[in-house]
């Protein structure tokens, strides 16, 4: 091609600059949005004096209002899911699958399990204890297998993968070490080590004579346990789905299995974290991908991998999927808990940081909403109500992580100390009381999440005295401040980096 022809078929300086200025303004957008909002029960009154903080008054109400039936609606869902949980943790699955094929329908033990756990600085220990779970699961060794991805250049994961083969490599039908090169412009962490994983699975499994379609991929974090009957009940289902080609099955995560060893702060995190995932497997349409999770190689194939370019791997590889597959694609509940670690560091303060950055990248999934926007319009082919609704729930997810807890412990009292007036009216004094007694009542359900971890948790340390015993469970009133510090505000870091142009980096949560 000549350079006149290069230069024809470039386009013009301006429109590149002028797609650059779109594509940063859609990046911008939510926190510019967050923002707007979080400081409106401020700026309304000062601008519109007593009539807007008399609007302000009545929006946080509404609000207050609102929170008491969401409030109900979590305890009631987070119930629902319990009860399932329980439910099917009691069955034996393998045998169920046994039955299954007997009877001459679709063979659930015709699917092999594929395991590709990234790992990067995480101790011997931590991975032996996640392969171990998987050796011990109720499904036969002839139809696992495994691939553990390291880094070419960590040596000391080479010798941790090593260690591993020889002690486990004969309960598995495959067991792969799997050397990421780390290619050149891709974003480090666990997105990029998955993509390559992915692939390099593909590859190899594909040379093997393996049909991808019969081959399910969990994407497991290096922490994370799954159920003895984890393989069993997804096989079961997976056989029995008319759509099983195009879903992927999300297990309820539950970090618990250190959950003695962290400060109270983490304790309370991890267990919200845990509480409001049992929440959303009660709203199958709010359902998306997270942290580990199941499908078919062949899907993973179909839908391209993992981005190499991104951070929040699991949210956006759902959303590869749903562009990919339109509304034939869906996240359905697996009735059983994978149990991850809560964030523990090497001394206090450091666990402290560990939880605030776990929390901060799992919010930089706000990057999704402009990914989502620039294929908005693009994709006729799936129905305009249905991409609305999933980027709605999307928006407003990230929207209400920051916006809600604010302005439903603040946002009534800032009108009344922003505008005087308005908190000399009769009016105002009684909005105001109004809302402390929605707040009040909202706040109470805590001791309805406090039955849930109860019913849960794992037993407590024997050497525990008697008191700490039972003065562990009062430390949940005081998530309204946990969450403040530990979810909000890392929550609008990543916001705020993202109106700034300011992108996070990935950090490694540290284990010990």
């Amino acid at each position: 091609m000549s350079l006149a022809e290069v230069q024809r078929a470039a386009p013009p300086v301006w429109e590149q600059a002028m797609r650059q200025f779109g594509a940063r303004l859609f990046e911008a957008a939510p926190g510019l949005v967050t923002w707007i909002l979080l400081l409106a029960p401020a700026w309304i009154p000062i601008i519109f004096h007593s009539s807007g903080a008399l609007f302000v008054a009545s929006v946080v109400l509404v609000f207050d209002a609102y929170w008491v039936v969401r409030a109900v609606s979590v305890v009631t869902g987070i119930y629902s899911t319990l009860l399932k949980m329980r439910r099917d943790m009691r069955k034996d699955w393998l045998a169920l699958c046994r039955e299954e094929g007997a009877s001459g329908r679709v063979d659930p033990l015709q699917y092999l399990h594929l395991c590709v756990i990234p790992t990067y600085t995480e101790p011997y220990h931590v991975l032996e204890r996640t392969v171990q779970a998987i050796v011990d699961s109720n499904y036969p060794d002839e139809l696992k297998l495994i691939g553990i991805i390291t880094r070419e250049t960590d040596k000391p994961g080479w010798e941790n993968v090593a260690l591993l083969k020889e002690k486990f490599g004969g309960r598995f039908r495959g067991f792969y070490h799997i050397k990421d090169p780390l290619e050149p412009g891709i974003v480090i962490g666990k997105s990029a080590a998955m993509n390559w994983g992915g692939r390099w699975m593909v590859r190899v499994l594909t040379e093997e004579g393996y049909d991808l379609s019969k081959v399910l991929i969990t994407d497991l974090d290096s922490d994370y346990r799954v159920h003895r009957q984890y393989f069993g009940w997804i096989s079961w289902h997976h056989a029995r789905e008319p759509l099983r080609d195009f879903l992927i099955w999300q297990p309820v995560p539950l970090f618990h299995n250190n959950i003695w060893q962290v400060p109270m702060a983490v304790r309370i995190m991890s267990a919200s974290t845990s509480q409001w995932q049992m929440y959303l497997h009660s709203r199958p349409h709010r359902l998306v991908a997270f942290s580990s999770y199941t499908c078919s190689l062949d899907f993973v194939q179909k839908v391209g991998y993992w981005d190499k370019d991104v951070i929040p791997e699991d949210s956006r590889f759902y959303w590869k999927a749903f562009f990919t597959f339109g509304k034939r694609f869906s996240v359905k509940s697996v009735w059983l808990p994978i149990y991850g670690d809560s964030p523990q560091a090497r001394d206090y303060a450091a666990t402290h940081v560990s939880q605030y950055n776990q929390i901060k990248r799992w919010a930089w999934g706000i990057t999704d909403v402009p990914y989502v926007l620039a294929r908005f319009f693009k994709h006729p082919e799936i129905p305009l109500w249905l991409r609305f609704s999933r980027f709605m729930n999307l928006f407003l997810n990230h929207l209400n992580w920051i916006f809600l807890p604010v302005l439903l412990l603040f946002g009534f009292s800032v009108p009344i100390w922003i505008s005087t007036d308005f908190s000399l009216t009769d009016l105002g004094q009684t909005l105001w009381g109004i809302s402390s007694v929605l707040l009040g009542v909202t706040l109470s359900t805590v001791l309805f999440f406090l039955y849930f971890e109860i019913r849960i948790l794992p037993p407590k340390p024997a050497n525990w005295p008697l008191w700490k015993k039972g003065a562990i469970y009062f430390q949940y009133f005081l998530y309204p401040i946990v969450g403040i510090v530990l979810s909000v505000l890392p929550a609008l870091e990543a916001h705020t980096r993202l109106l700034l142009g300011r992108y996070l980096e990935y950090r490694v949560t540290e284990k010990v």
